[in-house]
């Protein structure tokens, strides 16, 4: 089956001002971002030597940094030097629902202090738990680039058990519909924005644009600000970057050809490859 792609809907285009021909990315609006929040998101997309403003429509007023709703149309940017494309590598993510999560450990660990769906707030009654999934920020498939880049400097609270990877400062408990949009990168959470929850995709479900709750902020051991900001950056190029990456299918029902599928898609080898590991991590950290 195809993948989505993340150009449909686009209601906000970006433009370089000196080349208004070729658009550079954009963005679906939803609820909550804001005229600075679409300024921190361009600063992702782009890497500047100097300053930049930005412009609606290509009119003559700048767009201002505040807290006002973004509005739909064409942003042109404008600066006095040249500017690039952010081609920070986009982490595939995304892995069939027959996986399910991967170590008991992190599971047990991340119900006991979440105790509800973060993002959503449905409180998991009484321990039924079938609607929840225990979620990593940082994907475990890809231990090798967290060790790489030593990750682990931000957790301070290791696992009993395993790596530091598979610490609760790495995980969230989500809705398992939740968990899939997060691991695709349609929701993120923007830590530098009083942890602001933002939807890239069409919201159904009344989260866009509200803000984790202070039960949530008072949880000592709850996740790092860098993974969660690393989290939004990957959400923010996934989205926003010229085409945007590709939405995979990930619901294959009993008896289909999942590898055949896979192999036909886009992306096929590395998909592959992180579908793999992921399996193989869930092995070894059971």
């Amino acid at each position: 089956m195809p993948a989505t792609n993340r150009v449909e809907g686009r209601n906000v285009h970006i433009y370089d001002a000196k080349d208004p021909s070729k658009s550079l990315g954009g963005l679906i609006l939803t609820d909550g971002i804001t005229n600075a929040n679409f300024y921190a998101m361009i600063d992702i997309l782009f890497i500047f030597e100097s300053t930049f403003i930005l412009r609606l429509n290509n009119g003559n007023k700048t767009v201002p940094k505040n807290r006002d709703a973004l509005q739909q149309g064409n942003y042109h940017i404008v600066t006095t030097d040249t500017f690039l494309v952010n081609n920070e590598p986009w982490l595939i993510r995304t892995i069939s629902r027959s996986t399910g999560t991967r170590s008991p450990e992190f599971r047990d660990a991340i119900r006991l202090r979440d105790r509800r769906c973060i993002i959503s707030g449905r409180e998991a009654v009484n321990g039924f738990w079938t609607s929840f999934q225990a979620a990593h920020i940082f994907p475990l498939a890809y231990k090798g680039h967290w060790d790489q880049y030593n990750f682990c400097r931000w957790i301070t609270k290791p696992p009993v058990n395993g790596d530091s990877i598979n610490s609760v400062q790495n995980g969230l408990l989500l809705r398992r519909d939740i968990h899939g949009l997060f691991d695709s990168y349609e929701v993120s959470i923007n830590p530098d924005d009083n942890y602001k929850i933002v939807s890239f995709v069409p919201d159904g479900d009344d989260i866009a644009g509200k803000h984790l709750d202070q039960r949530f902020l008072d949880e000592p051991d709850r996740p790092v600000d860098p993974l969660l900001r690393w989290h939004f950056r990957q959400a923010v190029l996934a989205n926003m970057r010229c085409a945007g990456e590709p939405i995979f299918e990930h619901d294959f029902p009993p008896g289909s050809d999942m590898v055949s599928e896979i192999l036909d898609g886009p992306m096929a080898v590395k998909r592959m490859e992180f579908e793999l590991f992921s399996r193989l991590a869930a092995v070894q950290e059971e």
